[in-house]
This record gives C-alpha cells, sequence and structure tokens, in this order.
C-alpha cells in the first residue's frame, strides 16, 4: 500500500514513538491521582509534554498548555469559551468543520460572522480583513494552512491586525504543528489549537491548546481532576480549568516522542523533504490531460506538501477508489469537512482527490502514483 494521505494522518510513526506508548502503557498509572510511583509517571511524562509543546511554539508558560484528544476539541473549547452570542467574528471561507460548525451553533443564538473570501488559486484576500471589523468584533479564527489544497496563511500579518485592533487571535495549527514554525509570541497568537496525530508524528487521540496568559476560556468540559475536590466548580487555575477527567497518558507519552524525533531531525529538514516529494509530483502530472489542479503552487516551499486536483469531470471518490482498489495508493477524496473552500472553487458535487505527502514518503512511490494517474486518465479518455 502506498499511502498518501498524511494530511488526515501520518500512517509511519517513528519507531521512538511506538515504544514509547508502550512504555507508558506498562508504566503509567492516573497522573494527579496518588503519590505512589506509577501516578507520578504519568505526572512526569505530561509535564514533559507541557514543556516540550511550551518551547515548540514560544507559549507563555507550561501551565498554559492544556490537552484534548484532538484539534477539533480543542477549537470547541476556545470557540465556546470566549465566544458569546451578542460577538462579531471573523473567519474563513477555507475553514474545517472544527471551526465552522461550533460557529454555526452560536450563530443560531445571535452570533455574527463574516468569512475572508479567497482569490481563484484560493489565497486569502488579506486586504478584507479590516472592512469586516466593527465594535462588537472580538476574535479572528484562521487556520495556518489549507488543510484541502495546502496554501498558508501568513499568521504575522493577521496577529498584526488583530494587535492593532485589540482582538483575540485564535489559530488552527492542525496541518502546520511539527511542520512550520510557530511562535505565538511573534505573530501574536492568543490560542493555538493543535493537533498529534499529523505532522507531531505522535498517536491519535491527542492533541490540546495554548493559550495566552491574558486570556481567560470559559470550562468547556468539567469534573474530576485530582484537585480541589470539595471545590463545587471547576479549579480556575490553568491547565485544570479546561482538563477534566483521565487525561490520555500513554498518547502523550508518544506526542513527546514525536517532538524529539523532530527536533533531532531537523522539523525544516523533515518538512522540505516532503515538500520536494509534492513539488515533484506536482510537476510530473500539471500537464496531464484533464488535469485540473487547486491552489497556490508558485513557491512549493511555503505551503504544505498537498496537491488537490480532478480528473476531467469524473467523481473525486472514483478517481480515489480506482486508485485504492487497483493501485494500492491510499488517498483522500471528497470534501475534506471544508465546505465553504468547495463551495468557492465549484466542487461541491465532484470534490476533490487529494495527495498529502510526508518525509516518510519516497520518489519510487511517486513514480507508481505518477503512472497510476497517467493509466488513469487513458481508460477514462477511452470510454
Amino acid at each position: 500500500m502506498y499511502y498518501f494521505d498524511n494530511a488526515a494522518t501520518t500512517k509511519n510513526k517513528p519507531e521512538k514513538v511506538i515504544e514509547a506508548v508502550i512504555n507508558a502503557m506498562k508504566t503509567a498509572g492516573n497522573a494527579s491521582r496518588g503519590v505512589y510511583n506509577e501516578s507520578l509517571s504519568s505526572d512526569r511524562i505530561i509535564y514533559s509534554a507541557r514543556n516540550s509543546i511550551c518551547k515548540l511554539f514560544n507559549a507563555d508558560n507550561p501551565r498554559q498548555v492544556v490537552f484534548t484528544k484532538n484539534s477539533t476539541e480543542a477549537l470547541n473549547i476556545a470557540i465556546m469559551g470566549i465566544l458569546t452570542p451578542s460577538d462579531h467574528v471573523i473567519t474563513t471561507e477555507m475553514e474545517h468543520n472544527s471551526v465552522l460548525r461550533p460557529l454555526n451553533y452560536l450563530k443560531l443564538e445571535g452570533l455574527k460572522v463574516d468569512y475572508i473570501p479567497m482569490d481563484e488559486k484560493g489565497n486569502l484576500k488579506y486586504e478584507c480583513i479590516e472592512d469586516f471589523i466593527n465594535d462588537d468584533t472580538k476574535a479572528i479564527i484562521i487556520n495556518h494552512s489549507s488543510n484541502v489544497i495546502g496554501n498558508i496563511n501568513d499568521l504575522k500579518k493577521i496577529g498584526d491586525l488583530c494587535l492593532k485592533h485589540k482582538l483575540i487571535f485564535i489559530v488552527d495549527a492542525s496541518q502546520t504543528a511539527g511542520s512550520f514554525k510557530i511562535d505565538m509570541k511573534e505573530m501574536s497568537i492568543d490560542v493555538l489549537c493543535f493537533t498529534g496525530h499529523k505532522s507531531l508524528l505522535g498517536p491519535q487521540g491527542t492533541g490540546g491548546l495554548c493559550v495566552s496568559e491574558k486570556i481567560e476560556i470559559k470550562p468547556f468540559i468539567v469534573g474530576g481532576t485530582g484537585v480541589q475536590t470539595y471545590n463545587e466548580y471547576q479549579p480556575d487555575k490553568m491547565p485544570t480549568r479546561l482538563e477534566a477527567g483521565t487525561l490520555n497518558t500513554h498518547g502523550i507519552a508518544g506526542l513527546i516522542a514525536g517532538i524529539e524525533y523532530i527536533n533531532d531531525n531537523g522539523m525544516e529538514n523533515l518538512t522540505r523533504k516532503s515538500q520536494e516529494l509534492a513539488k515533484y509530483f506536482y510537476e510530473s502530472i500539471k500537464n496531464f490531460p484533464g488535469i485540473k489542479l487547486y491552489g497556490d503552487y508558485s513557491d512549493h516551499y511555503l505551503r504544505s506538501p498537498i496537491v488537490a486536483f480532478n480528473i476531467m469531470d469524473s467523481d473525486s471518490s472514483e478517481i480515489s477508489m480506482i486508485l485504492s482498489d487497483e493501485y494500492g495508493i491510499s488517498t483522500r477524496p471528497g470534501a475534506h469537512c471544508a465546505p465553504l473552500l468547495h463551495k468557492s472553487f465549484g466542487t461541491v458535487d465532484q470534490g476533490m482527490v487529494r495527495f498529502s505527502f510526508s518525509h516518510s514518503n519516497t520518489k519510487e512511490e511517486i513514480e507508481v502514483a505518477i503512472n497510476a494517474i497517467k493509466n488513469i486518465i487513458d481508460e477514462i479518455g477511452g470510454k
């Protein structure tokens, strides 16, 4: 099987990630629930992870790192815990449903939302942003990179706008955490939401949010914390304020190992390899008859390693199924949980075929995919 769905989850985890999970399953108890060795082992794992993530994103301090099971949960915590029905918020047409659906539920209660449009290549029209800002605007919510077309958004530019207008800046880093440098202080990010199972190379069921010390988020889930048992309400101090119940210590141990692997091998080196593979794939198929590509490919080193396309008028699911059944190639078709982006590109019915690359892919695998696409085009054209 040739795996090209790394934007959904990285399949080939470093061996040290697997070993860390297994070791934690053998040694870790329940964090903050005792003073015996197994409980303290979990405490050490979780603190180490908070420290690693804090350094990776230049967050305020490790206690401002909150763990969740994925970026969807993190975004729900941020959106539902910061916004009120009387607020106005600005987001984009390229957002994932992890942002759009929480906003849609709040819209039912009165929240006002404006969407930054894209140009024909899927680049944000930054010049529109200030036109949307009004007295009720509370936040801008944006992804760092589109999960569909791979375009990167300029967080520094938007962060500066948020500073200028005293807005809260919430970033969905699902696609870029672990593959692109993110500096919360330099980019004026107030809440950074991330997932562990993509470019951070950790297990599924891991993720979180880094919260600026100046931001207060209302608890989204309340319950057991292991501390302040007689407090009738969720403790106020971070990170306990936003963490209820037993954390995924086994997965978090794997997440630490994933970050260590990235640090040992160099984030830029790993990302550059995946970008070069994506570039080679793009350059090889871009002139095939019947191919329509989506996104801005003017600089492959300033975009996520994603290539999204369609073949003639064929349904993207049909193409993806042929790739899987006849060639053993794993891809992602359809709408990719980004409805407004597909409306913008006019691909609501057709969807798109998405190839997403990792440093663990090889040029030989790319050659197989290129030949498969060529064969599919020949077959479709001959019908």
